[in-house]
């Protein structure tokens, strides 16, 4: 679950990370209200959960109410990376001397915390990398042994930078670690750290990703998942308890397994186009795929259908039955083709049959998605 900026911000300040003073705004009013309170200039940012803000024109500056007034309505108004932007970030313009990046992650290959830095912050981080990876260290921490402010210390002597920064930036790392352990975070980053004309160390971006898997553990109020999901068909599907991505396409599938349904997506993708991504995991019930029916029929256009389900720990004859509960309770007509392999499947075919679903019998995904195609090209 990835935080909003100005949510990130609020956890930084409470685990004593130097943050700029803010408020966040759903109405021009109210960013009017806010700025006001700051004093000017200040800078508004689009909150939507998707990185490059900055470069998608989603970080704008006002020097007056009347220039705040046109920034705040055109970003209110408009969309960064295909997400409506609900809210603005109204926070104070600090002067910078120079900007700096901190960042911890886990490494997937030794499941160790991993903590980046630069004397090169901002937007073009990616690049700096690549242009000069001298600017750029990093140390992987044993969370068994704990981080201590000596390995900060060691860690950025290797950038060559002054006593006097090494140790403010030495605190704000060890004021990240801890956030990223508290709240058990897959990555927590500031870029940039701003460094002030005084020498003072000030986070004015947050970024934080909480693990899905650990919320349940986590003992610090975290926002409702659910609630800021903001794709409402996306949001149908984690209410229910099922893994749905929105697509562009017209083509409705539901698929048992996360690998069965990539599988699928891609095969349908070579000639149509599908309107979603849909699996169910384990534990299929008949009031399970009857949702999952609903769930697929909101998405506006939907020429077909595509069932590709795996009975192993599956009952997947169950799930026919909400299936065809769903069909004919909803007469639907748009062409269904299903794909039902392993426990009970000649019982789970019977039962899709009875409702007009056209099953093909066939091991290859492929040879499902040719009756699919030969069907909606008739259609």
């Amino acid at each position: 679950m990835r935080l909003h900026e100005y949510e990130a911000l609020d956890i930084f300040e409470q685990n004593g990370i130097p943050v700029p003073r803010r408020g966040v705004a759903s109405t021009m009013h109210e960013a009017l209200h806010v700025a006001g309170e700051i004093g000017y200039p200040v800078i508004l940012k689009a909150q939507v959960l998707v990185g490059g803000r900055g470069l998608a024109g989603g970080i704008k500056t006002a020097s007056s109410p009347d220039e705040l007034k046109e920034v705040a309505e055109s970003l209110l108004s408009s969309d960064i990376k295909g997400l409506p932007v609900l809210k603005l970030l109204v926070c104070e313009k600090v002067e910078v001397a120079k900007e700096l990046y901190v960042g911890i992650t886990i490494d997937g290959y030794s499941g160790r915390p991993v903590i980046v830095v630069s004397t090169e912050g901002g937007m073009l981080i990616e690049e700096t990398a690549k242009t000069s990876p001298e600017k750029i260290a990093s140390v992987h921490v044993d969370s068994s042994f704990a981080f201590y402010p000596y390995h900060a210390r060691a860690l950025l002597s290797r950038l060559g930078v002054n006593q006097q920064l090494i140790a403010t930036w030495t605190d704000v790392i060890g004021q990240l670690y801890n956030v990223v352990m508290r709240y058990e975070t897959l990555i927590g980053e500031i870029n940039p750290l701003v460094v002030l004309p005084n020498g003072g160390l000030i986070a004015v971006d947050a970024v934080l990703e909480v693990d899905d898997s650990a919320i349940s553990r986590i003992r610090f109020p975290l926002p409702d998942r659910i609630e800021r999901i903001e794709n409402p068909l996306e949001r149908r599907g984690r209410e229910i308890g099922v893994t749905y991505v929105d697509l562009d396409g017209d083509i409705g599938l539901i698929s048992s397994g996360a690998g069965l349904g990539m599988a699928s997506t891609d095969i349908i993708g070579e000639r149509m186009k599908p309107a979603n991504f849909l699996e169910t995991g384990g534990g299929i019930t008949a009031d399970l795929l009857y949702r999952c029916m609903e769930l697929i029929m909101m998405k506006p256009g939907l020429r077909a259908i595509f069932i590709n389900v795996y009975g192993g720990i599956n009952p997947i004859h169950e799930g026919a039955k909400g299936v065809v509960r769903y069909i004919k309770e909803h007469n639907v007509k748009i062409p269904i083709v299903a794909k039902a392999l392993g426990n009970r499947q000649e019982e789970t075919w019977e039962i899709f049959r009875s409702a007009g679903v056209h099953v093909v019998t066939e091991a290859a995904t492929e040879k499902a998605v040719d009756r699919l195609y030969e069907l909606v090209g008739r259609g």
